[in-house]
C-alpha cells in the first residue's frame, strides 16, 4: 500500500488561467498567476498549463473550454470575481461547467473578510474541478488554500478512483 500515495499525487495535474486585461496588455504583472502556480507546486500538483486571456464572459468561457477537454485535474482561475464592470468570470465559468459545488466556494469565501466580496464559483465539467479565485495574489492564495486539503478527494471521485470513504 506505501504505492498509494506517490500514485495518487502522480495523478494531480492541475492548469491556472489568469483572467486579466491588464496582464494581456502588458501593463500588469501576473504575480496571482505566478503565486497559483507555486502553491499548486508545493502542494504536491503537477501544473500542466498556464494561460492569461482578457476579461469577459466570452473569453473565459473559450478558455476554461479549452483547458478542459481530455483533461482530468484541477483548473484555478484568478481575476475577474469581483464588482468591477469587467469582473465576469463567474459569468463564463458558469456557462461552462456542468455542476456546481458551492461548498467549495463557500469555503473560500469565508476565509476572510474581503473573501466575501468574491463571487467566484466553482463547479464540475468533465473530470476537471473548475475553480474561481480572486485576482490578487494573496486573495488568490488564500482562497485555494482553504480547499486544497479536500480537492484530491473530489478528484479521485470525478475519475472514479478508489476512495476511502
Amino acid at each position: 500500500m506505501t504505492d498509494a500515495p506517490s500514485h495518487a499525487a502522480a495523478e494531480l495535474a492541475a492548469k491556472v488561467l489568469t483572467v486579466s486585461d491588464g496582464v494581456v496588455a502588458g501593463t500588469r504583472d501576473d504575480a496571482s498567476g505566478r503565486a497559483l502556480v507555486a502553491l499548486l507546486a508545493e502542494s504536491g500538483f503537477t501544473v500542466v498549463d498556464a494561460r492569461v486571456v482578457a476579461d469577459g464572459t466570452d473569453s473565459v468561457a473559450a478558455a476554461l473550454i479549452a483547458m478542459s477537454v481530455g483533461f482530468a485535474g484541477l483548473i484555478v482561475s484568478t481575476g475577474g470575481t469581483g464588482f468591477a464592470p469587467r469582473d465576469q468570470t463567474p459569468e463564463g465559468t458558469r456557462q461552462v461547467i456542468e455542476r456546481e459545488a458551492p461548498g467549495l466556494a463557500e469555503a473560500m469565501r469565508l476565509i476572510s473578510p474581503l473573501g466575501r466580496l468574491s463571487r467566484g464559483v466553482v463547479g464540475i465539467r468533465g473530470q476537471a474541478v473548475i475553480c474561481n479565485t480572486p485576482g490578487s495574489p494573496n486573495g488568490c492564495v488564500e482562497q485555494l488554500r482553504a480547499i486544497l486539503d479536500v480537492l484530491p478527494h473530489a478528484l479521485r471521485l470525478l475519475s472514479e478512483a478508489p476512495t476511502a470513504h
